[in-house]
């Protein structure tokens, strides 16, 4: 993962929930290319064809609220979403998103952005900036044990790294 993402921005309300980024009439699919063809759909029935790799996805409180399906990270991840800042995650949804390698950040900055605004992340020094709203903040530090789980590209990929292990 690189260390600073910048990307086009989509920006969405609160509570999020995992059957609006993967409705559940689509769990029956257990390819994750054909997932990422569902990404959001919930949002709007035409969102996962406007989704671009890179796009950061902006949310308010409570992304990633409701069940427990992984499939709402993994189809983000397969439809090339690069990171998602929201005011806050559901638990379970952070933990797979951090098991798929996708790169979560904590920040309530919604409200300052529009659909199309270019966002950067640097973890480096833990710092978002949004130049269209003339806006810059900080935001708080993945554990470096998280840290180390999205760089490796996931979970899977961490602990094969791990333990030396090659594809």
């Amino acid at each position: 993962m690189e260390k600073i993402i910048s990307g086009r921005v989509w920006v969405l309300g609160e509570d999020i929930d995992t059957d609006v980024i993967y409705p559940g009439k689509y769990l029956p699919i257990l390819d994750p290319v054909e997932m990422a063809k569902h990404a959001l759909e919930g949002v709007s029935p035409d969102f996962p064809a406007r989704l671009e790799t890179g796009d950061i996805i902006v949310a308010g409180m409570g992304f990633g609220c409701g069940s427990s399906r992984e499939q709402a990270a993994t189809c983000l991840k397969m439809a090339g979403v690069a990171a998602v800042v929201a005011g806050s995650f559901a638990r379970i949804f952070f933990r797979n998103a951090v098991n798929q390698g996708l790169p979560l950040v904590q920040a309530d900055i919604a409200d300052k952005l529009k659909d199309g605004d270019i966002l950067t992340i640097d973890f480096n020094r833990n710092m978002i900036d949004y130049p269209a709203a003339a806006g810059e903040v900080e935001f708080p530090p993945l554990a470096d044990s998280v840290m180390a789980i999205i760089e490796a590209g996931g979970l899977i990929p961490a602990v094969r790294q791990r333990l030396g292990l090659t594809e």
